[in-house]
């Protein structure tokens, strides 16, 4: 079993700044890709920012710049650092974690309960 705890969303007025995190925990021997997705009501769960075991990151264009993903992989960990925060940032942001839970298991995917972060103008 892997759970996924995420932490960090809240209320912020327009220009501000928010710090999500997500710890992982439970059976897990290698982790993948950590990424954030968010879903704002009535569209679907889009891809904000990635990042994979080497480091390598990918961003949505709309928050290139903006927001910034980081891992620690000590402690299963990855942050989305949060900056000039705009209304249409406005969603659910859901942690996603590919996790192989034994050295004989394939990669499998992982969510996050979601954080409501909400950006007032």
């Amino acid at each position: 079993q892997v759970q996924l705890v995420e932490s960090g969303g809240g209320l912020v007025q327009a220009g501000g700044s928010l710090r999500l995190s997500c710890v992982a925990s439970g059976s897990i021997f290698s982790i993948n890709t950590m990424g954030w997705y968010r879903q704002a009501p009535g569209k679907q769960r889009d891809l904000v920012a990635q990042i994979i075991s080497g480091g390598s990151t990918n961003y949505a264009d709309s928050v290139k710049g903006r927001f910034t993903i980081s891992r620690d992989n000590a402690k299963n960990t990855v942050y989305l650092e949060m900056n000039s925060l705009k209304p249409e940032d406005t969603a659910v942001y859901y942690c996603n974690v590919v996790i192989r839970e034994t050295r004989w298991a394939r990669f499998g995917a992982y969510w996050g309960q979601g954080t409501q972060v909400t950006v007032s103008s």
